[in-house]
């Protein structure tokens, strides 16, 4: 019997980070260079590294037996703590009531998706996540290029709004920002906020990097801005190294009463209710207490650390743009200044130059700008620097705390020394394309000249 598969499915692609892992596993498996055994240098996955806060892992130990069916929008001494980390970290009075746990905030912005009706503005460079969503919900959606600096223009946000003949508009911000590491201020949140509120667009506000803020006093949620139109979501993930135990939630306006009622019934049709020996581990990450407090703190300085030497050395290759974040593991890296060294090289496309830098003898994983929703011949990569032992270096840091920037230097060479080799290899492979580049560039020169 053949099956056949909707179109709609056959037309979504495998998120590129999860296709480039299917794709190193089978480049090492065919590769016979000895050094392609050592792996790869991983700036492609944003993992966070570091071990799951202990009072996390010994709640999940505890409530194992667990087993009962939670009620779907969340067990209510989850949202209960989730109210207070709200009212808490980010100064936001937030009811229970307004919150809905789901597996994980990817799964509850497609949800958040599915219930709202109207067009999605999605701003680009963007998390490679988003796009695949929206074309399989086959909503409407129209690009929305940032500004030189990656933020969004509130006058070009404006001018796409006005062109939108939709009763209702939807702006997926991503505040910090995967893929720059940026963080919008106060201000500057106020300004686009000016535009939604004239132009009536409802904001997804995507915060789940909010704890990774280097200077966390600096962080503002868009829900404290535009409460009346924006959905907030945020999460385990990012702030407590907690990927792999799939929960997140999202706040809702507090009048949005019906549309509460409509998103209970998708989430009680789609997966019924978040596992809850999970939701029981989570309320112990969602407490206030000194220990976590000392785990945000040790966990952003270590990436900030990480974030400021991977910046400055990648800057110092001539020729390469990069964000400076605020936020997040991540930066976004313009290689374009090299496109015509790397078109010499048959190399014109960002998926291409994904494929050249992995192979041997440079062996760079990253995430390439196609699949950052940027134009396919745009040179720009979303760099990850998290490629060491997170447990390790944490302990290191609580040993002996860098107090100098040469120390905070040494300390990033010493215990980050795969991802320090790694930038080195960049640098090369940026020099071996310009030095191909200038001789074929030298070859055909010589080629005219010479007659036949």
């Amino acid at each position: 019997m053949k099956f056949i598969v909707d179109q709609q499915v056959e037309d979504i692609e495998m998120p590129e980070n999860l296709k480039l892992n299917t794709f190193l596993q089978e480049f090492h498996s065919t590769c016979s260079h000895p050094e392609c055994n050592f792996g790869f240098y991983g700036f492609a996955f944003g993992q966070s590294p570091f071990p799951v806060p202990k009072q996390i892992q010994e709640a999940l130990i505890k409530n194992a037996d667990k087993g009962a069916y939670a009620p779907v929008p969340g067990i209510s001494e989850l949202r209960n703590a989730i109210s207070k980390y709200n009212r808490h970290y980010f100064g936001m009075d937030i009811s229970p009531e307004r919150i809905y746990v789901g597996p994980g905030t990817k799964e509850l912005i497609f949800n958040l998706l599915e219930v709202l009706h109207g067009t999605v503005i999605l701003p680009t460079p963007a998390w490679l996540g988003y796009l695949p969503q929206i074309r399989f919900l086959r909503k409407n959606y129209h690009i929305l290029p940032t500004r030189a600096n990656k933020k969004i223009s509130p006058n070009s946000l404006r001018k796409l709004a006005l062109r939108l003949q939709d009763r209702q508009k939807i702006l997926i911000l991503n505040n910090p920002n995967n893929p720059t590491g940026l963080l919008y201020n106060e201000l500057e949140l106020e300004e686009i906020v000016d535009v939604c509120r004239e132009q009536n667009i409802t904001v997804i506000s995507d915060e789940i990097y909010a704890q990774t803020t280097y200077d966390f006093s600096k962080f503002v949620s868009m829900g404290k801005i535009y409460p009346e139109g924006t959905f907030v979501t945020n999460g385990l993930s990012k702030s407590h190294a907690a990927g792999g135990y799939r929960l997140g939630y999202v706040i809702f306006p507090s009048h949005a009463i019906d549309l509460k009622r409509q998103f209970k019934k998708i989430l009680a049709t789609e997966y019924t209710a978040v596992s809850t020996p999970i939701q029981h581990a989570a309320i112990a990450g969602f407490e206030i207490s000194k220990e976590i407090d000392e785990y945000f703190d040790v966990t952003r300085n270590i990436h900030q650390m990480m974030g400021e030497y991977t910046y400055h050395a990648l800057s110092a290759i001539d020729g390469i743009k990069i964000t400076k974040p605020d936020a997040t593991f991540y930066l976004l890296a313009d290689f374009n200044a090299y496109a015509t060294d790397l078109q010499q090289a048959k190399i014109d496309t960002s998926q291409k130059l994904s494929e050249a830098l992995i192979v041997h003898p440079y062996h760079i994983a990253i995430v390439g700008g196609d699949s950052l929703v940027l134009e396919r011949t745009d040179f720009s990569a979303r760099i990850a620097y998290v490629d060491y032992d997170g447990a390790k270096v944490y302990q290191n840091y609580i040993d002996n705390k860098p107090k100098s920037d040469s120390e905070r230097i040494e300390f990033v060479k010493n215990n980050a020394p795969k991802m320090v080799a790694g930038i080195e290899m960049i640098r090369k492979f940026f020099k071996d394309i310009r030095i191909s580049s200038l001789n074929i560039s030298q070859n055909q020169k010589r080629s005219i000249m010479t007659p036949n």
